[in-house]
């Protein structure tokens, strides 16, 4: 009995990249059925691809048309989704969106494999990796988001592919940084959001030159710490801004505008609050935020989203409670789920100072890396209880 469950938790790496092709055809499946989607960032992207084919592709004249610096975001920081709607109507025509669709399927794919190989190259048992595939197959952001015709899944995509170069080099010892400023800086020109994910990259690197030593229960201490100062920081930086920026226009819409009128979630009145009155009432304000960033739950949503939102969210919180009962005692295993964890909070916070969107749509580039934490925590139990 005990070697058949040793072979079983040896599930050969062959039935586990079998069975991450049958779960993207599912996803594939559903959103081809579907068929895209247009939002008015889709829009927008669209009118902007079709400024660069006018220009012949020149992105010097494109970044500095009147059109493009008029604009609340310059162009330059969605460059990449640019390029490729720009490419898709060359190339396809009035197919182009179907285009761009099966573009996003194809890095859903490859997501899914550098999810799995990541795991691999930490020593998660296949088999654990493989009971995460239902996780990924029914999380609504992946049943969402690919659809649209927006930068999120070449942002998706980045972030996953940086996660493995930096596994990578955990694992061998030695970082390749060329790549990963390769990656980085086109994680630039995709999103301006992006630079949450960059600092954290930056500062997880000058973390490890310090030989910082990762105690799972101390680390979630400080964290939590941090989870709480967070909102008074941004509320000192809140006061700062109105008073010396209060002119700016661009700076008082996407930082201070929010905030004066409590929102939370933007055009979801429901989770709004009083108009702030004081300090504390910004402090209240931005902790909601950080809090609501991680909310499975809205007025509007269907049992099945906010039942598959619970279980994935319910799966993650686990995940930290295993990794503070069993981990530390696995160097990249820890090393990876520390990553993940600043990911995660740097990306909340980021957009808890800046704004949340209406669909949580700012959440789908840490899904995988917070789906990944579960395999890893099973993983340090059974190193504990199994030989």
């Amino acid at each position: 009995m005990k070697k058949y469950l040793l072979n079983i938790f040896k599930l050969k790496e062959k039935y586990l990249y079998l069975s991450i092709i049958l779960s993207f055809l599912v996803i594939a499946c559903y959103h081809l059925n579907s068929g895209f989607y247009m939002s008015p960032d889709s829009n927008k992207f669209s009118r902007w691809a079709n400024d660069l084919i006018e220009l012949n592709f020149n992105f010097y004249d494109f970044y500095f048309t009147d059109k493009s610096i008029n604009e609340r975001i310059s162009p330059f920081f969605f460059t990449i989704p640019i390029f490729i709607t720009a490419l898709c109507k060359v190339i396809f025509g009035s197919e182009w969106q179907n285009a761009f669709l099966l573009f996003n399927l194809i890095l859903v794919f490859f997501s899914m494999l550098i999810f799995a190989r990541i795991l691999l190259i930490i020593e998660v048992r296949t088999l654990l990796i493989f009971l995460s595939l239902p996780l990924i197959m029914t999380s609504v952001d992946l049943l969402t988001w690919p659809r649209y015709i927006l930068s999120e899944m070449n942002y998706v995509f980045l972030v996953i592919l940086s996660i493995y170069i930096i596994t990578k080099g955990l694992v061998e010892n030695k970082f390749n940084y060329f790549l990963l400023f390769l990656i980085t800086f086109f994680m630039l020109i995709t999103r301006p959001s992006s630079i949450s994910v960059i600092l954290v990259i930056i500062f997880f690197i000058i973390i490890l030159k310090s030989q910082f030593k990762i105690k799972p229960k101390n680390l979630l201490a400080y964290l939590l710490i941090l989870f709480i100062s967070v909102p008074l920081l941004f509320s000192l930086l809140y006061y700062f801004l109105e008073i010396n920026f209060y002119e700016n226009t661009k700076l008082n819409w996407w930082l201070l505008s929010k905030v004066k009128t409590g929102m939370i979630i933007h055009d979801r009145p429901e989770t709004w609050v009083d108009t702030p009155e004081n300090f504390h009432d910004v402090v209240y304000i931005y902790f909601l935020r950080l809090i609501n960033f991680f909310n499975p739950y809205a007025v509007n949503f269907s049992i099945i989203h906010i039942v598959l939102n619970s279980i994935q969210t319910f799966l993650i919180f686990l995940s930290l409670i295993f990794w503070s009962l069993f981990g530390g005692h696995a160097k990249y295993q820890d090393k990876l789920f520390f990553f993940v964890i600043l990911l995660s909070f740097s990306v909340a916070s980021f957009h808890s100072f800046t704004l949340i969107d209406y669909d949580w749509r700012y959440r789908f580039p840490i899904i995988l890396p917070l789906i990944m934490l579960f395999p890893i925590s099973l993983e340090m139990i059974l190193k504990k209880y199994i030989k």
